[in-house]
């Protein structure tokens, strides 16, 4: 072979190299990616987010109001998209994971908080605005982890909530507790656990994720109840005793006090039924 212009390749050029395990910093960048996505684009809709209408649940993702509004209006079936069985997946290792409104878990509008971001604009900036922390004033977003106070919906950077310590927002003076600053699009599973304890301890307690009455157990409760008394009534109905044909019958007469008096007067509108039947049956053959 030969002075065909081609060539005999090698078993280097032959054999594939195996597939190269990421670097750390690979894998932040594809994290941060994630993260970016996330903070700007709506996951039911992939819409980008209104800053003005903005909600979240309880495990801090983020959707645009307009698009719950949707999920929640009744479908043709006579039911919503929600399902109550629906176990809706985590968001971790800053992975961005497609969702449908089922597996979200958002019954009710209870189940979101509407967020309260501050629009900030550099002095010297030409009409650039962001999403700022009010207190910090760092731009919010995949470089900074922010969190957000229920039931108020102000959002802070975390950094700020956790230097200042108190019980009431900055923003509005609304009080808060603990373990209701919720952060932001969580990536540690552990951030992703207590949210999760959170919202059990909720639920026990009868409350969503806004600290507002959950409805829906009440109607599940009342659909118990009505249940409850409809099974004991038919005991009731099925444990009394029989009565007997002379028994109706007497029930039927005028009220009367002697009993044998009753008695005729039953067993003389029970022959005038009688013969009221005979009629009738008469009339129809005749017809």
């Amino acid at each position: 072979m030969g002075n065909d212009g081609g060539s005999i390749p090698k078993r280097r050029e032959l054999v594939k190299s195996a597939a190269r395990t990421p670097t750390v910093s690979e894998l932040k960048a594809t994290a941060h990616e994630s993260l970016s996505h996330a903070w700007t684009y709506d996951p039911l809709t992939s819409e980008r987010l209104d800053i003005d209408n903005i909600v979240s649940d309880w495990r801090g993702r983020l959707y645009n109001y307009e698009s719950i509004l949707k999920g929640l209006i009744p479908s043709e079936s006579g039911g919503n998209d929600a399902d109550d069985d629906a176990t809706p997946p985590a968001l971790v290792d800053g992975e961005s994971q497609e969702l449908s409104f089922v597996s979200t878990g958002i019954k009710s509008l209870r189940d979101i908080v509407k967020l309260k971001v501050k629009r900030y604009a550099p002095p010297h900036a030409k009409g650039d605005e962001f999403w700022a922390c009010p207190v910090t004033l760092k731009e919010l977003g995949a470089s900074t982890k922010a969190v957000y106070l229920v039931p108020c919906g102000h959002v802070f950077a975390d950094v700020a909530i956790k230097q200042i310590q108190e019980e009431a927002c900055p923003e509005c003076s609304e009080p808060f507790q603990a373990g209701n600053v919720i952060p932001i699009l969580p990536t540690d599973k552990t951030e992703v656990e207590k949210l999760a304890a959170r919202i059990e301890t909720l639920r026990g307690k009868g409350l969503t994720h806004s600290l507002k009455k959950d409805k829906s157990n009440g109607k599940k409760k009342r659909k118990a109840d009505e249940a409850t008394a409809e099974g004991e009534a038919a005991a009731k109905t099925d444990s009394k005793p029989k009565e007997s044909r002379k028994e109706k019958e007497a029930k039927k007469a005028p009220h009367i006090n002697n009993a044998m008096t009753a008695s005729l007067t039953a067993k003389v509108l029970a022959e005038q039924e009688a013969r009221n039947k005979r009629r009738k049956m008469a009339a129809a053959e005749q017809g």
